[in-house]
């Protein structure tokens, strides 16, 4: 009998709908280059809660989450490696990449490892699987070998951390995506977590001017204050702009991002990740306005470190903890899925 087996963890186990249940499950042996990892703070990102919902297909019963900063318990056999090539150890802090790629498909060799052709996600995987300790609504979680890991610099508080390896990191793909931004004029379409990192990151990259669009008052009010010059409604003219970067994925959204694109204009699209309807395209606006349309879904391993390093330049620059709530017990990660959204853009569970 492996010893390993008698060493519990404690899980929120998503058994479909709004059903989900804490229970405790063994701790599996690790395989070479995995990392066992003690969860110190996990933040619930949006698409889970569109899970639970059942606006996105997801197996289960799964355990959810892949926002979050933890600390290593333990490496497997032969070791692993971070992102900067240093050798992983116990009691590394640490953010990690939501795939898990085969780094050997035409994909990963052509550099689109977040579109690996057998890709796995953490957050993501059956429980019932190989991989049943994905999820980070978890007092542990395991990292496959191959997964990208990162140590978070001491400077970077947990609550700044935790949405790094998806939210913050999607944004530097997408401002990566954007091409040079100095001196340029930027159009960020919804404030929510990723909207107000966007206006960071344009920020930090030397955007002229930062604008933003959301309905809601409070996240206009909230994207003025992580630096946005202007924050405007839905319906309010946005004027020209250089590079559009859309967040909210609804399909009037985009239009607008379209209709506001100056010559040469470029527009990042990564909110739409659901079936939405169709956005009308004038190809000839396109073809003599010079115009690009590109998509950004998840991330590279290099945006992850980008993402961290954003944030330890910008600690003390702008309210970064007004993004996440105080920490509530995983007990209560059923509430926090199921429930109204908070006035925070990311709640956070501490297991």
């Amino acid at each position: 009998m492996d010893p390993r087996s008698a060493v519990l963890t404690t899980v929120a186990l998503w058994e479909g709908g709004d059903a989900v249940r804490i229970v405790d499950v063994p701790l599996p042996a690790l395989g070479p280059g995995e990392v066992l990892v003690r969860v110190l703070l996990a933040t619930v990102c949006g698409s889970d809660r569109h899970t639970v919902s059942g606006r996105r297909s997801s197996p289960s019963p799964s355990v959810l989450g892949h926002e979050a900063v933890g600390e290593i318990i333990e490496v497997g056999p032969g070791g692993a490696v971070g992102d900067d090539g240093g050798a992983l150890a116990a009691g590394d802090r640490v953010v990690w990449g939501v795939t898990v790629a085969c780094g050997d498909c035409d994909r990963c060799r052509a550099g689109r490892t977040a579109k690996c052709r057998s890709v796995r996600k953490v957050g993501h995987e059956a429980f019932d699987s190989a991989w049943p300790l994905s999820g980070t609504y978890a007092r542990h979680l395991v990292l496959p070998a191959g997964s990208t890991i990162a140590r978070v610099p001491v400077t970077v508080p947990d609550a700044l951390a935790a949405p790094a390896g998806c939210a913050t990191a999607t944004v530097m793909a997408a401002i990566e995506a954007a091409g040079p931004l100095p001196g340029r004029r930027v159009l960020v379409s919804g404030a929510g977590m990723l909207g107000v990192a966007a206006v960071v990151a344009a920020r930090d990259a030397g955007a002229a001017e930062v604008v933003v669009t959301d309905p809601d008052p409070g996240r206009r009010g909230l994207a003025a204050r992580f630096g946005a010059d202007a924050a405007l409604g839905t319906a309010e003219p946005v004027g020209e702009v250089d590079v559009a970067i859309e967040l909210s994925g609804a399909s009037p959204a985009v239009a607008r991002c379209l209709d506001a694109l100056d010559v040469g204009g470029r527009l990042v699209l990564v909110g739409s990740v659901a079936p939405s309807p169709a956005v009308p395209l004038d190809p000839e606006r396109v073809v003599r306005g010079w115009l690009t349309v590109t998509g950004v879904h998840n991330y590279e391993p290099r945006h992850l470190r980008a993402a961290l390093l954003l944030l330890d330049r910008t600690r003390d620059a702008v309210p970064w903890g007004e993004l996440v709530t105080p920490a509530a017990p995983l007990v209560d990660v059923a509430a926090l899925l199921t429930g109204p959204a908070l006035s925070a853009p990311r709640a956070a569970v501490a297991p």
